[in-house]
């Protein structure tokens, strides 16, 4: 039997799928900076941005035989304060790059990539939705000899919402930040 994906309960799609590019570099090395990206939702017209996937690109570290480096992203419905978990209730996608070093002494050096999935399983009506006017990317090193950065893309459509939909959308929003 084939799965029917549909619109989200109490949503009315009012645009196309769009993508909104990002990108937050450190203000210095290995410091965590957050830039806010503004959506333009209208609260009036109780509009929210349905988020279908999120790709994050985070550069690479630097390759120290010395010491562990890494570079680790995020973004986020709500502000935070250091890079947010997957489990966090606002975190729509993170990404971390690694180079891990022998710290023996050998020399030796492995990279590694960690990230939610870029594109969600297509059994996903959608990973999010955004009922505030923003959202919030997050990158942070550690190790690295200058500042590093992540960039990436949001896919989404604009909805208007139920009265009492968007209520409990902009609250559950604000409450778990």
């Amino acid at each position: 039997m084939p799965i029917i994906i549909g619109m989200p309960a109490g949503l009315k799609q009012t645009s196309s799928v769009v993508s909104i590019g990002f990108s937050v570099d450190e203000t210095a090395a290995n410091t965590f900076t957050q830039s806010s990206v503004d959506l333009n939702l209208s609260p009036l017209d109780r509009e929210v941005f349905v988020v279908l996937a999120v790709n994050l690109d985070a550069e690479s570290p630097d390759a120290d035989s010395n010491a562990n480096t890494s570079v680790k992203g995020g973004l986020t419905t709500t502000s935070q304060t250091a890079i947010p978990n997957l489990a966090d209730a606002n975190c729509l996608a993170r990404i971390t790059n690694a180079v891990q070093a022998d710290t023996q002494g050998s020399g030796s050096i492995v990279a590694f990539t960690t990230g939610a999935l870029e594109t969600p399983p297509a059994t996903l009506e959608y990973i999010g939705i955004i009922a505030t006017n923003d959202f919030f990317v997050q990158t942070e090193g550690r190790g690295n000899a200058g500042p590093k950065g992540v960039s990436g893309k949001m896919y989404g459509y604009r909805a208007r919402a139920d009265g009492d939909i968007y209520a409990a959308l902009v609250q559950s929003e604000v409450l778990s930040a």
